[in-house]
């Protein structure tokens, strides 16, 4: 029978199979370090992408941070500006009402027969002192007062005996009353014509 001796065949195959796992070992090693190294570039690619983007938008965001506070400002000023416009039209709308009030006051009197001493107006309520010569003649004034569609609620506060000079007896007289509205005031100038 003939024997074969078959143990440095077994050794070369187990040599050749340590250098194999070795050989694989080494390039897994080596695929593994490419990927970890392509994935740090990918990632340090992206994280330095993202950090230029936020940059820009931190940028944009300090530019129309400064537009909006501009146009903050300019409302604000066109506020106050609306405002003070708002007063100046209120005050060349108000500004002949008491020279009106005085004229059409200064019609309605009884000539000869009264005078004011003190003429307050504030805002629709005015208050009329004066003299005058009897009863009628305040009564009178009050009834023109009604009439003239001017003034509305017309009363008597006091009426007193004064004396001036020692001689002469006079009626001192307090009157309270409402501005009428400008819409009556005007229809009913416009139903007495």
């Amino acid at each position: 029978m003939i024997r074969i001796n078959l143990l440095p065949f077994r050794a070369a195959r187990k040599k050749e199979n340590i250098r194999k796992q070795i050989s694989i070992f080494i390039l897994s090693l080596f695929l593994v370090t490419a990927i970890l190294f392509y994935a740090s570039g990918f990632w340090t690619k992206k994280i330095n992408l993202l950090n230029t983007q936020i940059e820009q938008i931190n940028q944009e965001l300090t530019v129309t941070t400064a537009a909006a506070n501009e146009v903050d400002k300019i409302k604000k000023d066109l506020d106050d500006l609306q405002k003070k416009t708002d007063v100046i039209r209120n005050l060349e709308k108000t500004r002949r009402a008491p020279v009106e009030l005085l004229d059409a006051m200064t019609g309605l009197v009884v000539k000869n027969r009264m005078w004011f001493t003190d003429f307050t107006a504030i805002q629709k309520t005015i208050k009329i002192k004066g003299i005058a010569l009897d009863n009628k003649t305040v009564a009178d004034f009050m009834t023109q007062l009604e009439g003239s569609g001017l003034f509305s609620a017309v009363n008597l506060d006091s009426l007193k005996q004064t004396t001036i000079k020692s001689t002469l007896s006079l009626k001192s007289f307090e009157i309270t009353c409402q501005k009428a509205e400008a819409k009556k005031a005007s229809d009913k100038k416009a139903a007495s014509s």
